[in-house]
Parts: structure tokens; C-alpha cells; sequence
């Protein structure tokens, strides 16, 4: 897999929303997944859920907009989703927008999840930019001109919704590795050395990385 193209790659946008580091039993609300497929996000094999956590969500700023108490009471609860995510994340290379925070979450609550690795837009938007200080998914698509694009791949969603944010992460990889300063199309072994990240959720930095969540998400 190192030396094939990253459009080879068993790619999948990923993301969820939860109650927030912040909460001590910090739960998952809602997750979408998006099949990459040559590079281009494959809406049609999307899956994307609510997710009732068990327990009133308090009201809180940080919470994505939509996903209240109403609404999550007759979503199904994790245990219910988990084979369908582990069926489709199982040696997949999981691609989001600091995509860290979301798999530690995914990591903790569904510890049986498996995938292959992790590629970040937020690290390759870094590479490309790094004196660029706002890299938020929102700002970046902006910076693009791909919200509207989004938008018409997930409607009905919203920004800092799953569907919507996993979307925006699927058009956002390739945006940004047609912007690398090569000639020709990265492997995925190349991509993994200037995006990847470890599938090791559990790391002593959760501050720094919760902070890092509230400026790029």
C-alpha cells in the first residue's frame, strides 16, 4: 500500500459530533462516514447516524447545533451502531479534519474499531501553509471556495455536522494534495509521511490537543 497512489488507498472520511471534552463521560452524538473513492467522496456508500447517548446533554455552546435532547432521544445508542462502523472502518485509513480528537473519542467508547491508519487534513493544510494560523475545516473549505460544494454533496446538513464536516474533509483532501508542490500524484506512503498520524489516542496531551480542536475544527 506504501507505494501505490493515495487514490488506491482504502480511504474514509470520518466525523463526529460528542458532548465535548469538557464533559468527564464525554459521549458521541452523532457520526457520519464517506467512502473515498478515487479520490472523490462516494456519498452514495455514506453512512451517517444520531447517536442517543443515554443521559440529558446540557445545554452547552460547544454542543453541535441541532442535536438536542429532543432529537437524540429516538436515535440508537452506540452499541447498536458500533458493527456497522467497525464493518466499515475494519483496515480502512481513516481521513478527517484533526481527526486525533474524533479517534481518541471512537477509540475510548468503541475500543473493538480497528483501522488501518489515520491521515489528517488539518496536518497537510500545515504542511502546505504553516505560517497560516486559522486552519478551522469551515475556514479552509471557505478558503477553497468548496462549501458550496459541500453543501450540494450533504444537504440538509450543516457545518459542525457530521454528514457536513465528514463531506467537507473528503473535498478537502484532495484540494489540498492537488496543491503539493509535485508533479506527480502522491503515493500513499508519501501522504501518510506528511499527514498521517499514529493510531495511539491515548496520549499525555490531551490539553494541548483540546485546544487544538477549539481553534481547527
Amino acid at each position: 500500500m506504501i507505494s501505490t497512489s493515495w487514490k488506491d488507498a482504502p480511504l474514509v472520511a470520518l466525523d463526529l459530533e460528542g458532548t465535548g471534552a469538557q464533559d468527564r463521560d464525554e459521549a458521541i452524538l452523532e457520526i457520519a462516514v464517506i467512502p473515498i473513492i478515487g479520490g472523490r467522496p462516494s456519498l452514495t456508500d455514506a453512512y451517517s447516524t444520531l447517536i442517543n447517548p443515554g443521559r440529558p446533554v446540557p445545554r452547552r455552546p460547544w454542543i453541535s447545533p441541532g442535536l438536542t435532547n429532543e432529537v437524540l432521544a429516538g436515535a440508537p445508542a452506540l452499541d447498536e451502531v458500533a458493527p456497522e462502523l467497525a464493518d466499515r472502518l475494519a483496515g480502512r485509513i481513516i481521513v478527517g479534519h484533526n481527526v486525533g480528537v474524533d479517534w481518541r473519542l471512537l477509540h475510548r467508547r468503541c475500543p473493538d474499531i480497528q483501522p488501518a491508519g489515520m491521515i489528517d487534513t488539518l496536518q497537510l493544510a500545515r504542511h502546505l501553509r504553516p505560517a497560516q494560523k486559522r486552519n478551522a475545516l469551515t475556514v479552509l473549505l471557505d478558503r477553497y471556495d468548496l462549501a458550496g460544494k459541500v453543501s450540494a454533496l450533504a444537504p440538509g446538513s450543516r457545518p459542525h455536522r457530521a454528514l457536513w464536516d465528514t463531506a467537507g474533509a473528503a473535498l478537502l483532501l484532495t484540494t489540498l494534495i492537488n496543491d503539493l508542490p509535485t508533479a506527480n500524484t502522491p503515493t500513499y506512503g508519501e501522504l501518510r509521511r506528511i499527514a498521517g498520524l499514529p493510531l495511539t489516542p491515548d496520549r499525555p496531551d490531551q490539553g494541548e490537543s483540546q485546544q487544538t480542536s477549539l481553534l481547527d475544527l
